[in-house]
Parts: structure tokens; C-alpha cells; sequence
């Protein structure tokens, strides 16, 4: 079995309480609204290490929700956040009419990460009015779920999901990445990997996730900048926190954004 499907069958099988528990309780507080839940991100690209990655999940629902359901379904991601990995759950709800034709920058109707946890917790009302406009970000979510995501309930990918342009999804990819010269000090695992498949999707058009984009990248991109990615790889699928050199970080910050520009 390819190391990529081991990994998924894995997390699958850890958190299938969890996922269970997703699927039963959103159909309980979204009934027929519910058109499906799709699970995305690194669970569904085999590189998923549950004391670095989230629980990426998208709902798609047919009409808007009230702000009483939003509360229900804001508890059940209390709830499910206890059971989750360390960086917790993330989703976003969103109407079926944004998905197909897809709508750019896309709407949502309500979202949540951990890091909104204790927002929500001391201001519950106001989070929820506050928590819902348009996010750029899903449109690589989008991406991902079309070519490799997975469907947790409801009505298969390709009914509910139009393929994202080239032209959004590099947008969407492109804002998460201009900052890096600046954001790579503080967050190098992240950034390094993420430039390298920013630039595999610009230079072959190849969707990956962060590993994939690392081990892209050491067949890619020069030399002097393999121990950075190597220390990136190494980072991103063990506990062990490694140095940097950050001179070169912002060396190849700027080598790698310039590539991606031209």
C-alpha cells in the first residue's frame, strides 16, 4: 500500500469516534439543510501528524442557518474539539450555491478554528455575528476537496463542488504566502514547506500538501537551500523543533517568492 493511503487508513481509524460523532450530531442540528460534510487538508493527503495538523472539515448546507443553530452547532465544535489533535478542528459552513458555480472570494456562513476557541467561549452572541463574510482561503480549501478530498456524508464531490480556476486558487495560495520574507522568522517549518508548493503548483501545476511540496522542492530548487527544507521535513513529521539559519531563511524567502512571480 502506497505510505500516502497508510497514512490516511491511519487517521481514519484514530479518529473515527470523532468523525462518527461529527457526521450524527451535524445531521441532528442541520437536518435536511445539510447537504454534505467533506474532510480535506493533510488527513486526506497522507502526511497528517496529530501534534502538528488540524481536522479540516468543509459543511455545505442548501439555505442560510439561523443564529440559534449556529450556537448548536458552535457547542458540537466544543465538543468535538476535546477529542480532536492539538491544533484542534477547523471548518467553515458554507451554502451549496457558492460551491457550484464557485464563488470567488467565497462566502461562509459560519466558522471556527481553536484559535477563535476562546472567543467564542467569552463572547458566544457576538461571535456569532461577527463570524461570517467571505474567505479567500477557501478556495484552495475548494481545490483540495475537487481533487483529493473525501466525503464524510452526503452528495459526492463532484455534484456539490465546481473545479476552482487556476487563476482563483493561485490568488487564494498566493495571499498565504506574500508576507513570507517577513513571516518566515517566526514561522519557518510552515513557510518553508508552504513556498515549496506554491511554487510546484506555479512552475507544474501540481497540488500538494506540505510534505510533498518539501520533497518536491529538494529536486526543484538549488542546493544552498536543501538543508532548510530537509530541516522543515524533519520538523513537520516529528516532535523535534529545529534552527534555522536566518540569513538563509530570508534568502530563500526572497529566491523562491521571485521564482513564484515570474
Amino acid at each position: 500500500m502506497p505510505e500516502s493511503l497508510l497514512g490516511a487508513y491511519i487517521f481514519m481509524d484514530e479518529y473515527r469516534n470523532l468523525l462518527d460523532s461529527l457526521v450524527q450530531q451535524s445531521k441532528n442540528i442541520l437536518g435536511d439543510n445539510l447537504v454534505g460534510i467533506y474532510l480535506h487538508g493533510s488527513a486526506v493527503m497522507g502526511c497528517f501528524n496529530d501534534k502538528k495538523s488540524d481536522l479540516d472539515f468543509i459543511v455545505v448546507i442548501k439555505t442560510d442557518i439561523s443564529n440559534e443553530i449556529k450556537r448548536q452547532y458552535m457547542d458540537l465544535a466544543v465538543e468535538l474539539n476535546k477529542q480532536a489533535p492539538v491544533k484542534g478542528i477547523e471548518f467553515s459552513i458554507v451554502r451549496e450555491s457558492v460551491c457550484n458555480p464557485f464563488v470567488y472570494p467565497t462566502p461562509f456562513e459560519l466558522h471556527f478554528s481553536i484559535a477563535h476557541l476562546n472567543w467564542y467561549m467569552s463572547e458566544p452572541e457576538y461571535y456569532i455575528e461577527k463570524m461570517k463574510g467571505t474567505d479567500k482561503d477557501l478556495a484552495a480549501h475548494f481545490t483540495i476537496i475537487f481533487h483529493r478530498g473525501k466525503t464524510l456524508f452526503g452528495k459526492e464531490i463532484k455534484e456539490v463542488f465546481a473545479k476552482v480556476s487556476r487563476e482563483n486558487y493561485f490568488d487564494s495560495i498566493w495571499c498565504d504566502i506574500e508576507n513570507s520574507k517577513e513571516e518566515i522568522i517566526d514561522n519557518p517549518m510552515y513557510i518553508i514547506l508552504n513556498l515549496c508548493r506554491v511554487l510546484a503548483y506555479r512552475k507544474d501545476n501540481l497540488i500538494l500538501s506540505k510534505l510533498e511540496g518539501g520533497n518536491w522542492g529538494l529536486k526543484n530548487i538549488p542546493e544552498e537551500y536543501h538543508n532548510l527544507v530537509l530541516n522543515a521535513l524533519t520538523e513537520y513529521q516529528t516532535d523535534e523543533l529545529m534552527e534555522y539559519d536566518v540569513q538563509l531563511e530570508k534568502e530563500y524567502a526572497e529566491y523562491m517568492l521571485g521564482q513564484i512571480k515570474k
